[in-house]
């Protein structure tokens, strides 16, 4: 890790500098939404109601496809994450 950020000494390293702050600005309200969806989905499925962790999930489960097309979330991640939630909704009584 460095101490210090490094200063662009060439234009094309200035405009890959600014290039890379709004990605990661974007990447990170894209991971944000994501998290949002999960967290959501927790604790419908925490609450009991399964008609709420269903309609939950059918919130989710774009989230997390659209996380995997922007390359917000690693496409393995997200299916396990899917999975184990899908898993945990259908075991509700």
């Amino acid at each position: 890790y460095r101490k210090f950020q490094a200063m662009a000494q060439h234009k094309s390293a200035e405009k890959r500098a600014r290039q890379t702050k709004k990605r990661t600005a974007v990447n990170r309200a894209r991971r944000s939404k994501v998290r949002t969806a999960v967290k959501s989905l927790e604790t419908a499925i925490a609450s009991g109601d399964k008609a709420a962790a269903t309609a939950a999930l059918k919130k989710a489960q774009p989230a997390l496809d659209k996380g995997v097309g922007k390359s917000a979330v690693k496409k393995r991640t997200a299916s396990r994450k899917l999975s184990r939630l899908n898993a945990r909704v259908k075991a509700m009584a």
